[in-house]
């Protein structure tokens, strides 16, 4: 189905120049002379980079079919990350490849949403923050207060992330999906 770049929005998946891909951003760009812009920033299915595309406001875009499916991770191992339908209690399979370094923010009932494109997933969107435990790190050094001093930190899944000196074993705190940084505590 084609529309015109005007009526794009984000999250839509669009078909450009051979190459499907998801719309992560819109600018609409008026210049002094001549017609409006519209840059969109794209992440491509194919490659997972992003890039910039400007399109002309008259100009059409393919828009492809998606659906967006609620899973709940349920567990992993040697065939692959197992996610569950709450609704059907269907069970779907996803390879590590697919699921690229997010295996390092998956834990036992985490809701994730699967974009599928003509049934099939393209790309798995987490949570913006992940509650995860702290099961390792050094002690903190009194008097490094007056600064913002941090240590590094293992969590449950093994990722490792800087977190405030006060945090220790056995807390949990907040890591964003995008950056895989502290947050807060939880």
């Amino acid at each position: 189905m084609a529309t015109v770049a005007t009526n794009l929005k984000r999250g839509q998946c669009i078909n450009y120049k051979g190459e499907t891909g998801i719309v992560l951003g819109l600018e609409h760009r008026t210049p002094g002379k001549g017609n409006a812009l519209i840059m969109a920033t794209i992440r491509s299915f194919q490659t997972g980079k992003t890039k910039d595309i400007r399109f002309a406001s008259s100009d059409k875009v393919e828009v492809v079919h998606s659906e967006r499916q609620k899973l709940e991770f349920s567990y992993s191992d040697q065939v692959g990350y197992h996610f569950m339908d709450t609704t059907t209690y269907d069970t779907i399979t996803l390879q590590k490849e697919f699921i690229g370094d997010n295996v390092l923010l998956l834990i036992d009932g985490l809701e994730v949403e699967v974009l599928q494109v003509d049934g099939k997933p393209v790309a798995i969107e987490l949570p913006s923050n992940i509650e995860l435990e702290v099961t390792e790190s050094a002690p903190g050094v009194k008097g490094d207060t007056a600064t913002a001093a941090t240590k590094e930190a293992t969590l449950e899944t093994g990722l490792r992330v800087q977190v405030p000196l006060f945090v220790g074993p056995g807390d949990k705190i907040k890591v964003s999906s995008e950056d895989r940084k502290y947050v807060g505590r939880a």
